[in-house]
């Protein structure tokens, strides 16, 4: 891919920062959309939730992607908590989805985050994204997420959602609990283990996102999950041997209801989430199984 100018909205998140230093690193011009007064040419202003854009900032862009939101498991998922997840994504979407529409030379591509968390509970059946969304907060927050960016499609824009599952990473996400818990020799099962994890290394992610943007004719739905989802009890022994600590220590479900309210609803359920159409497009993960991912940020 030719050096571009890339707006990233999101670009101070998990995935975010490791896009943006991915994308420098190759010679890119990265545009970092940003709520504050901006600090240099390489930010534009914007206000996701009160709908505006400093569309004149995105002039020049190949690419538009948006990862921004508030996070998912950040804290107990109160109304008012839910009513700011909604807003961060939707809203903001909308409002990037209707200046890409509206510019004069509108971008090639726009690829909009979206989550795994569209199936909703899937059990031990394998869905792929010919699956239809599930029900709850989650899978209809997706919907609404992914449907806002109509204006973009309707204006020719290709358009991609990405699926993401679970990011293996230190530096954030669940597994950036997950670590300090297990090196401290307090890691274990949630609930009884046998639910469904559907993971991603968060070098595949960046990966598999860049992939989305340089190939021509990919559109619509991506799952961005390695190919080979695990129970947590798997992945909690696989933990144990990569870290050597014991994984001995198990949080029953109802103590995890207690303390995360609705969200332990989507620890405790299970997404059997696999990448097919990355796949049948041609795309290689670095770390299809979960101990290569482990030791990578191990």
């Amino acid at each position: 891919m030719q050096p571009s100018r890339i707006a990233v909205a999101g670009a101070s998140g998990l995935i975010g920062s490791a896009l943006v230093r991915s994308l420098t690193a190759d010679g890119h011009e990265v545009v970092r959309l940003v709520r504050r007064v901006p600090r240099g040419e390489g930010e534009v202003r914007w206000d996701p939730e009160g709908g505006r854009v400093d569309a004149a900032g995105l002039a020049g862009c190949d690419v538009v992607v948006n990862l921004a939101g508030a996070g998912i498991g950040d804290r107990r998922w109160t109304e008012a908590y839910k009513t700011r997840i909604r807003c961060s994504r939707v809203l903001g979407t909308a409002a990037l989805a209707k200046a890409v529409a509206a510019m004069d030379e509108p971008p090639r591509v726009f690829v909009n985050g979206s989550a795994m968390g569209y199936y909703g509970e899937t059990g031990d059946r394998v869905v792929d994204e010919s699956a239809p969304p599930g029900d709850g907060f989650l899978p209809e927050l997706c919907v609404e997420w992914e449907g806002a960016a109509a204006p973009a499609q309707e204006a020719g824009v290709r358009t991609v959602f990405t699926r993401t599952g679970l990011v293996v990473a230190r530096g954030g996400g669940a597994w950036g609990r997950l670590f300090p818990l297990f090196n401290a020799g307090l890691g274990g099962r949630l609930g009884d283990g046998r639910q469904y994890w559907s993971f991603i290394a968060l070098h595949d992610e960046v990966a598999a996102i860049r992939y989305l943007i340089d190939t021509e004719g990919l559109s619509g739905p991506f799952n961005l999950t390695a190919p080979t989802p695990l129970t947590n009890r798997e992945i909690t022994e696989a933990m144990g041997r990569v870290l050597h600590r014991p994984t001995v220590f198990a949080v029953p479900a109802p103590v995890l209801r207690t303390v995360l309210g609705e969200m332990a609803g989507d620890v405790l359920g299970s997404q059997r989430v696999v990448p097919k159409r990355l796949l049948e497009a041609g795309f290689t993960f670095a770390f299809p199984e979960i101990e290569g991912a482990l030791k990578a940020v191990a």
